[in-house]
């Protein structure tokens, strides 16, 4: 273990947890405001992917492509809410959970049908293609430090728009009491259509950033749906800062375990010992992050208010 080393898995980690950011803040919209669990979720940040690739390849830009590709998965969520979603609200958890585990199949199918199966790439921008100095012995690709930029960047305007604007304001309303929302005047159902709309155009845009740097192939967004829900229960349901903490501190610990568990373990155990149970304990790393959060803090690090 080296300190470059160290440094650009820290890097890595908080890449991976500015992904998981972006798509937990849709899930925590959706479930905070709609009372909706969308497992389908992983699907949108697949579809993103997929959307980047041939929006990419229709206009020959990245540039071109990103702002046409979170065009269409803008429209793909509200299609999506209005013929499924929207007959799911007040309905029993269980029926949310199987009617979007239904959508997980029908989209990855069509997925294959329309692409393929084979792993597609997004060509990286030539401007971001290179990698920056940071310190002496450590380069770092220009594109990583910009989808981290990115990400902080959408993180602030996630938090101006829910605190400071109109938006947020009916946002917060509806996640407090929807119906006395109703009762005043406001078209409910459209504002929900917007937040899942919104939701699923930020996993979109996580997907679309991370086609560059990883495969584009079917099934891509499971695990890290999987991962997004921890952010969620980590931070506290319908919490955005928590969100946003717990995604980061999810990505941190993911990386750096299965980075350097195994050389810790070997301190105290032979070297055949540490490297079987390195691996593993590192998959479970984020459980028992978990389960130690919840055990301490049973509605999370920062629980929305009741």
């Amino acid at each position: 273990m080296t300190l470059t080393l160290f440094l650009v898995q820290m890097l890595n980690g908080l890449q991976l947890g500015i992904l998981l950011f972006l798509v937990a803040a849709g899930l925590t919209l959706v479930f905070g405001v709609m009372d909706v669990i969308n497992l389908a979720h992983g699907v949108q940040y697949m579809l993103g992917a997929y959307l980047m690739v041939t929006a990419t390849a229709l206009t020959g830009s990245f540039w071109l492509g990103l702002p046409l590709a979170l065009a269409a998965a803008l429209v793909l969520g509200l299609l999506l809410e209005r013929l499924v979603i929207r007959q799911l609200y007040g309905r029993d958890h269980l029926d949310q959970v199987l009617a979007t585990f239904g959508i997980i199949l029908f989209v990855s199918e069509a997925v294959r049908m329309v692409w393929g199966s084979a792993p597609l790439a997004i060509p990286m921008p030539q401007a971001l293609s290179g990698s920056v100095r940071l310190m002496d012995g450590l380069n770092y690709p220009v594109y990583r430090l910009v989808l981290i930029g990115a990400g902080l960047g959408v993180a602030g305007l996630l938090y101006v728009l829910v605190t400071r604007t109109r938006a947020g304001m009916l946002l917060r309303a509806g996640a407090t009491n929807a119906p006395m929302v109703s009762a005043l005047g406001v078209d409910i159902n459209a504002l929900f259509a917007r937040i899942f709309a919104f939701g699923a155009m930020l996993a979109a845009f996580a997907g679309a950033m991370a086609g560059p740097i990883l495969s584009v192939e079917p099934g891509m967004g499971d695990n890290l749906l999987i991962l997004a829900f921890v952010v969620i229960v980590i931070g506290g349901i319908g919490s955005m800062r928590g969100a946003f903490v717990a995604a980061l501190l999810v990505g941190l610990i993911d990386t750096l375990g299965r980075s350097f568990l195994t050389d810790i373990l070997k301190l105290v155990l032979s070297a055949s010992a540490a490297s079987a149970a390195g691996p593993a304990l590192a998959s479970m790393s984020v459980y028992v992050l978990m389960a130690a959060i919840l055990f301490f803090r049973p509605r999370g690090l920062f629980p929305a208010p009741a």
